[in-house]
């Protein structure tokens, strides 16, 4: 039997045993405490064809989008701040990057809710500030690696700085910025959850909490589901393929 067979036999094997598990251990407790997989099927699929629920879903897909090109291009914006005037470097490395890095995202929540109110902006605040220290420790980090010797051709060739940092220096940091939005992509599904639990006004964070009060548990659940759904799916068809794509051009084995 091939090594790919045996592997999604297992793979079966598991998921039937979880499930099976799933909906015997369904049946000995209230349906609030755990509803089985049938229902909360049932509730996928309902949330689907529900305008409302959907528009919530995409709300929060906003939130994360929008917080994760924020938080890169700021990060960005200061990685590359000691490259261009090295007197920040001490300033970046040494206060910024630490500060940022051990604040924590509840803390950035309640003082936006502080600032900003209950709504969409205190959201993408707090998940922003939450997701600037990864971007700027990554991008920090391939600046410090790069290749003297290539750069130090680049500027031989040309006088043009900025031809050089575009030509040269960007390249070279796409492993790193690509690493960053992988990371920034799974830590902001955590911590939207969270920021619309307690400051936002809509978004799967701001429905799962109506759901726990009113004992909705199928919906807790199929929300999880697709949360599970989406990052996997965004893993496989996306960040994948662009490291199948980044492991070729810089020969990975």
């Amino acid at each position: 039997m091939k090594l790919k067979t045996k592997k999604i036999i297992i793979s079966l094997a598991f998921w039937v045993s979880f499930i099976g598990a799933w909906h015997a251990y369904s049946l000995q407790v209230p349906a609030y405490q755990l509803p089985g997989p049938g229902t909360v099927a049932k509730t996928i699929l309902a949330i689907i064809s529900d305008a409302s629920m959907s528009r919530q879903i995409m709300l929060s897909l906003f939130h994360i989008s929008s917080a994760m090109v924020v938080a890169f291009i700021v990060g960005s914006f200061i990685a590359i701040l000691p490259n261009l005037h090295p007197v920040s470097a001490h300033f970046v490395d040494r206060r910024l990057t630490p500060f940022l890095n051990s604040f924590s995202g509840v803390g950035w929540l309640f003082v936006a809710i502080l600032w900003f109110g209950i709504n969409s902006f205190t959201v993408i605040f707090a998940v922003t500030m939450v997701l600037i220290p990864f971007a700027i420790i990554n991008l920090r980090t391939g600046l410090s690696e790069m290749d003297a010797e290539i750069i130090e051709l680049g500027a031989s060739l040309t006088r043009s700085k900025w031809k050089n940092f575009c030509k040269i220096v960007i390249p070279m940091l796409y492993p790193y910025a690509f690493a960053t939005l992988r990371i920034s992509f799974g830590v902001s599904w955590k911590v939207v959850l969270t920021a619309e639990l307690f400051g936002g006004s809509g978004g799967m964070g701001y429905i799962l909490n109506k759901a726990r009060q009113e004992f909705e548990t199928e919906i807790i659940f199929a929300l999880i589901t697709y949360m599970i759904i989406f990052v996997i799916a965004s893993e496989l068809l996306v960040f994948q393929q662009i490291q199948k794509s980044l492991d070729k051009r810089y020969h990975v084995e």
